[in-house]
């Protein structure tokens, strides 16, 4: 795809230091403290959404409550995300990054606070809701401040250590804060989240530069922008696309029990290889991202339809199931590389767009476990997520090969 590169950077990157210094001679150390701030806000909120739904259980005894019950606080989360990645992109546009920035992590702070203290059902899921208000929003606007400390041709390496974060949460910080919440009270759970939050929130302040308001940039002219076809199909890769790994990750545990019959206490294990499979991915996806970006979202779904149809064919095989969940990990990194994607054809949305991104992975999260679910009431085993993985990969593929088409057209007429 041939773009002009210095107009997209100019769209996405509006911070500046305030002594007067480009974003690009920021001072190397305070760089990585920057980066290392915005993926400690990525862990927190990852450990935030995962973990909630290991301490299910307890929080449901202590609530006094159902199991079903104690679902409901999830999905209020989720939808706090879907509601509130918008509201704060549109409502926040022509405010500074490093402000909206330090308003959410306070805000996400401030909800998890809350839920460590919820008296009853009621109370937890308003503040689930609102712990989730900030999630989407952050990952984006985090990921649009980071690439703007940075030349173009390193976009995708900065935005991978920003997500590093949530790969991280996954592969350590929820089993931590599992057990620490199920040893110490759930409570405690919810409560180390906040801690998180709260260093987080204090290393933003401090090294986060400033930034002023672009006055380019308005309620309006992010919604207008939001017509462009490309962003839509952006989207729909992320949601309908991911929704196949979320499809084999919500039934992961029944299906080692069930179908590979191992023992539950080796469950953590697998769940670890695919957190390491997460993290690898992260790290190469990103590198060949910055050389050739549509190429390697190309590949990497190309590479989970193949991982997740291989999924049916070894669920029965602990050892070729362990090296395929590795393989399956290895596709989360097409998140940071469609968020770099948003950044080249959201225009002037860039704010509403990068906010967008991760809503669209909870309607992922939404839309595959629910596929998945279907398919396995219908009789077709817990094996069966590999197949309908797949089918939503393939989906995923194409609305890229969609949004390549487009723009193939669009340059030979530009042409």
């Amino acid at each position: 795809m041939a773009w002009d590169k210095q107009k997209n950077r100019n769209d996405y990157s509006t911070a500046s230091v305030s002594s007067g210094e480009g974003t690009g001679n920021l001072k190397k150390l305070n760089l990585s403290m920057l980066i290392l701030a915005l993926a400690l806000g990525t862990f927190s909120i990852g450990i935030g959404e995962f973990a909630v739904m290991s301490l299910l259980p307890n929080f449901a005894k202590g609530l006094h409550i159902s199991i079903p019950d104690a679902g409901n606080v999830i999905s209020a989360y989720a939808l706090g995300v879907v509601i509130g990645a918008p509201i704060i992109a549109i409502g926040g546009a022509w405010q500074s990054r490093r402000h909206l920035l330090i308003g959410m992590m306070l805000l996400f702070m401030l909800g998890n606070t809350a839920s460590a203290l919820a008296p009853n059902y009621h109370w937890m899921l308003l503040f689930r809701f609102i712990s989730g208000l900030p999630h989407g929003a952050f990952f984006g606007i985090s990921m649009l401040v980071a690439a703007a400390q940075v030349p173009f041709e390193q976009r995708s390496r900065v935005i991978g250590r920003v997500f590093f974060g949530l790969t991280l949460s996954t592969l350590f910080g929820v089993p931590i804060v599992t057990a620490f919440g199920q040893y110490l009270g759930w409570r405690w759970g919810f409560g180390s989240v906040a801690i998180l939050a709260t260093i987080t929130f204090i290393l933003i302040i401090i090294y986060c530069p400033y930034d002023a308001p672009n006055k380019d940039e308005s309620p309006l002219s992010e919604v207008k922008s939001m017509g462009r076809i490309q962003i839509w199909l952006t989207l729909l890769i992320a949601a309908i696309g991911f929704g196949g790994m979320f499809t084999i990750y919500s039934y992961i545990g029944a299906t080692l029990t069930e179908v590979t019959h191992i023992s539950p206490h080796l469950e953590p294990m697998v769940l670890f290889i695919f957190g390491s499979g997460m993290v690898l991915g992260n790290i190469i996806a990103s590198w060949f991202a910055d050389k050739s970006l549509l190429p390697t979202i190309g590949g990497l779904l190309i590479w989970s339809i193949l991982s997740e149809l291989l999924f049916f064919f070894v669920a029965g095989n602990i050892w070729l199931l362990t090296i395929d969940v590795f393989l399956i990990g290895g596709g989360v990194a097409l998140s940071p590389l469609l968020q770099t994607r948003l950044m080249d054809v959201a225009g002037k949305a860039q704010t509403l767009a990068a906010s967008l991104n991760h809503s669209a992975f909870n309607i992922a999260n939404a839309i595959g476990p629910f596929l998945g679910g279907e398919a396995i009431r219908a009789g077709f085993g817990y094996q069966s997520t590999g197949w309908v993985g797949a089918l939503l990969a393939a989906g995923g593929l194409a609305f890229f090969l969609i949004s390549i088409m487009i723009d193939s057209r669009h340059n030979k007429i530009k042409a």
